[in-house]
Parts: C-alpha cells; sequence; structure tokens
C-alpha cells in the first residue's frame, strides 16, 4: 500500500485538493479559506499536483469517502500577519513534499497564537523560514544567472524572440517571471524550464507547462561577443574563488555561455596578478620626473644650512633616510605661517595628498577644516604637517591602500618633524592620531587616555592629543561619527583656548 493509500485508510474523510502546477498559490489559498473555516485538521487534507497523482494509488478504494475542497461552503479571508502571507508563498515554491501541509497547518495555529511568526524556535516556524530562505536564493539566481538567446522570428520582418533555458533548485519560475518581464518589458522573450515555462510577447504574461532542454536554442552570435567582454573585464587580483562558487555554484555554469571561460580565467588569475602589478602605471611616474628635476641640486641641498621651513621643503624633496621615498610620488612637506602658534601634526600623507605636495588635501582634510572652523581656528593661521613626509602604502590592482608606518619609520622622519618644531617654536602642538603622538612622545600612545589634556611636551610647547580626522570618516555608523567629530571640536576648541592665554 501506498503512502497516500496508507494515510486515507487512517482518515477515510479526506478532502482532495488538486493545484494546478507545483507553486499554485491561488488555488492554495482559496482552498485553505474553506477547509480552515470548516474546521478541517491538517492530516485530513490531500495536497495533488494535476498529473502527478501517485504510483499505484487506488483512488476508487475510497472513492466514497474522498471530497473534494470545492465542495465546502465558501469562507471570507481571514486577517492573518502580513509577513504571513509573504513567508507562505514563498514556502510553497519549494520542492519539499509537505510544504502545502506545512504552510496550512501555520495558518491554522495563527488563529490559536497570532505572534506564532515570532516564535523561532518553534519547528513548523523554523522550517518554514529555511524553506523561504532557500526559495529567495533561487529566485536570486535565476534573476542573475538566466541567459537568454535571440531566436529569428518566423518571417523575415518579424521581431525576433529571446529565449532562455534555466533550472531551478525550486519552483521560483511563477514569482520571479514578473521581474523579467519589467526588466524585458519591450522584448518578446521565453523562459524554458524543467517544471514550467513563462512567455512574454510584451503585452501579457502567460504560463505553460515543461519542456525538456533540447527544445531550447543552443546559441547565438552575440554569446562571441559576450565572451569577449566578460574575459575582458576578468579582475584577478580581485579573484576569491570560494567566495565566487558560493554566490554562483558550478551547477549553474552549464548553462551559461561564459561558463567555459571560468576554469582557464582562474587558472591563469595568479599569473596575470602578478603582470598586473608589474605593469600598473605608478603614480611615481611623477616620482621619476621630480627626482630627476632635484637629483643634480640634492648634494648642494643637503649641504646647505637651513634657515627657513622653505629651506627645509627643499631639502626634504630629496629625502632618502628610509625606503619610503622610493614609492611615494614626493615628500611632503608641513604648510602654514612661520609665526603659527599652533601646529597640527598628522600621521602621513594620504594618496591625494602624495600627488598635490599639500598636507591634508583630500577627505580627511576636509573633515579637519570643518572642525577647524567649528572651533573657531582658522587654518591659515595654524602650521599643518605630518609624522612622517612620504605615503606609505601598498598597490592592490591599480588601487594604492594606506598602511600604517611603524616604529622605525617615525624614527627616521622624526628628525625632519624636530626641525619643523625648531623653527617654528609653537605654543601648542596637537597631535593627531596615535602615530603623531608617538612620534612627538617617543613612546605609544593611548588616544581614549590622553585626549584632550593639555600637557608640556618641551621647554617650549605644549601638546595635545586627539583622533585623527580619518578615524571619523572609517566610521560607519553615523551617530557614532557624528559623535566623535564633535568631541574632536571639543579638543580643537580646547586648544583655541590653551594658545590663547
Amino acid at each position: 500500500m501506498t503512502a497516500r493509500n496508507a494515510r486515507r485508510a487512517q482518515h477515510p474523510d479526506i478532502f482532495t485538493v488538486r493545484l494546478d502546477h507545483p507553486a499554485d498559490t491561488r488555488t492554495w489559498r482559496a482552498a485553505t479559506r474553506r477547509l480552515d473555516a470548516a474546521g478541517v485538521a491538517p492530516e485530513r487534507i490531500d495536497w495533488r499536483i494535476a498529473g502527478d497523482d501517485e504510483p499505484g494509488l487506488l483512488p476508487d478504494m475510497f472513492a466514497a469517502a474522498e471530497q473534494s475542497w470545492d465542495s465546502l461552503p465558501d469562507a471570507p479571508a481571514r486577517n492573518v500577519p502580513g509577513a504571513f502571507i509573504s513567508l507562505a508563498d514563498k514556502v510553497l515554491c519549494h520542492r519539499a513534499g509537505d510544504r502545502f501541509a506545512l504552510a496550512y497547518r501555520l495558518y491554522q495555529r495563527l488563529r490559536r497564537t497570532p505572534a506564532l511568526l515570532s516564535i523561532a524556535s518553534d519547528d513548523d516556524v523554523h522550517r518554514a523560514h529555511l524553506l523561504a530562505k532557500a526559495v529567495s536564493r533561487d529566485a536570486h539566481k535565476m534573476k542573475a544567472f538566466v541567459r537568454f538567446r535571440e531566436v529569428a522570428g518566423p518571417g523575415p520582418d518579424d521581431p525576433a524572440h529571446f529565449v532562455a533555458w534555466f533550472e531551478p533548485s525550486h519552483h521560483t519560475l511563477d514569482a520571479t517571471a514578473p521581474f523579467f518581464m519589467r526588466r524585458y518589458a519591450g522584448q518578446s522573450w521565453s523562459i524554458l524550464t524543467p517544471d514550467r515555462c513563462a512567455h512574454w510577447d510584451g503585452k501579457a504574461l502567460t504560463m505553460s507547462a515543461g519542456v525538456p532542454k533540447s527544445a531550447a536554442p543552443s546559441g547565438d552570435p552575440a554569446e562571441d561577443l559576450w565572451r569577449t567582454y566578460f574575459a575582458s573585464t576578468f579582475n584577478p587580483a580581485r579573484l576569491m574563488v570560494k567566495a565566487m562558487t558560493a554566490e554562483m555554484p558550478k551547477k549553474y555554469w552549464k548553462n551559461m555561455p561564459e561558463a567555459s571561460l571560468i576554469a582557464p580565467l582562474i587558472e591563469g588569475a595568479r599569473g596575470r596578478h602578478e603582470t598586473m602589478i608589474d605593469t600598473a602605471p605608478q603614480p611615481a611616474a611623477r616620482t621619476t620626473r621630480i627626482r630627476q628635476s632635484h637629483q643634480s641640486a640634492a648634494e648642494a641641498i643637503a649641504q646647505a644650512p637651513i634657515h627657513s621651513l622653505d629651506d627645509l621643503a627643499r631639502m626634504g624633496a630629496t629625502c632618502t633616510r628610509c625606503p619610503l621615498h622610493s614609492n611615494a610620488t614626493q615628500a611632503v612637506p608641513g604648510e602654514g605661517p612661520a609665526d603659527a602658534s599652533l601646529m597640527l601634526v598628522g600621521e602621513q600623507p594620504g594618496d591625494h595628498e602624495d600627488v598635490a605636495g599639500l598636507p591634508f588635501a583630500g577627505p580627511a582634510g576636509q573633515v579637519l577644516d570643518d572642525a577647524l572652523s567649528a572651533a573657531g581656528i582658522i587654518r591659515d593661521r595654524t602650521f599643518v604637517t605630518n609624522a612622517v613626509k612620504h605615503f606609505k602604502h601598498e598597490l592592490r590592482g591599480r588601487r594604492r591602500l594606506h598602511r600604517t608606518p611603524d616604529a622605525g619609520e617615525v624614527f627616521h622622519c622624526s628628525w625632519w618633524l624636530d626641525l619643523e618644531r625648531a623653527l617654528l617654536r609653537p605654543k601648542l602642538i596637537i597631535a593627531l592620531g596615535a602615530t603623531a603622538g608617538r612620534a612627538l612622545t617617543g613612546q605609544p600612545v593611548s588616544i581614549a587616555r590622553s585626549r584632550g589634556m593639555v600637557m608640556p611636551l618641551d621647554g617650549q610647547s605644549d601638546l595635545l592629543i586627539t583622533t585623527h580626522p580619518s578615524a571619523i570618516l572609517r566610521q560607519p555608523d553615523r551617530n557614532k561619527a557624528e559623535d566623535m567629530r564633535q568631541a574632536f571640536v571639543e579638543d580643537l576648541k580646547i586648544a583655541k583656548a590653551a594658545i590663547a592665554t
């Protein structure tokens, strides 16, 4: 005896619900309303899909007891949470054999427990969410990996039709087809699957029975162009095979024209990545010109006496005291009046500053300018510099990513910072960040413990330590970033009061 016959023998008053297709949510909803209103328990319902009767079923054995759901009186829709409607629509698209019974059981249980869906530990709720998640993922894959192929119209003047073959893991075509209808509203297309097919003629969306793969076209001339585009945009520097196969599982590759390129592109990625690094245009294309322009005068400048900040800037342009000079575009000297009573020291130049040759010329500089203005400090009356004068970075493809200078690099560059301090003799120095604090004190500093306090640095200047403006830019939470900005402004106000006394 089959499983269905065994259940009928146990419950002879079975109600049969015949669904038109595997994701027939319309019929399920109508049947559910009537069956629930009649108080029919889940185990008394036999959910069937048209044309999919179980082999060996003996309908005549229980023909007298079998009842159709539409024999029950009509019932109005019951108020249920909107979250349940969305959840049920996805559950019904899963391939699980118990999906219709599970959704019906949840519908009935919501009458007794309105907050049922919020009980994550409930077995039915947990399973429903697992099925819904799998269906959502499958719908996403369909949107990403459907590939249409052009098929000529029946006549010479008829527009082309576009056909795609796809093998979804679940019954997601009915729910996903409207996405393609909106996206390709002006084209005529069909999406063929083994279970069901969708057709759009520019005016109406229709569905039909599933077809074998042989019914789909095998290719079109545009695919060569697509493969060329795919190969040319492949970036070996960003290749992460595990992440790629998680997002684009291999089961979809067989129906994607670009799939034939994936394996060789992965295999050659390492060599291409190394070639990109070797041949990438360096900002140091300017570095070569700068070095050449200063090389002849380098020795003379090194021997020249330093009487001013301009002398120091010219001398720093040919600095080779540490390896950082070899990859940077240029040294970035301090900027500001020689009689400034306030000196601000950052960490190092960034990408913008390295190209411009000016300190705090990029996004962090804009944050600094805004904070200085809010604190009532005029930037043009301050001297702004960095603890390290060359941009330390690493290449990622064509991008230069910031790297924090280590203690040795800070030590080598402290020679320049000390000369700036000696020439300037500021009343107060603001250390923007931990690297600047270390360069000025000679030891590691804690921003959290030291910020906002004016402390003696040496016999000539006082020191105030605060955060670096770039830390505010890196904070993803807007509220926290605003709190950081306000705290930064308060520290600058303390600095303004200190130089005014």
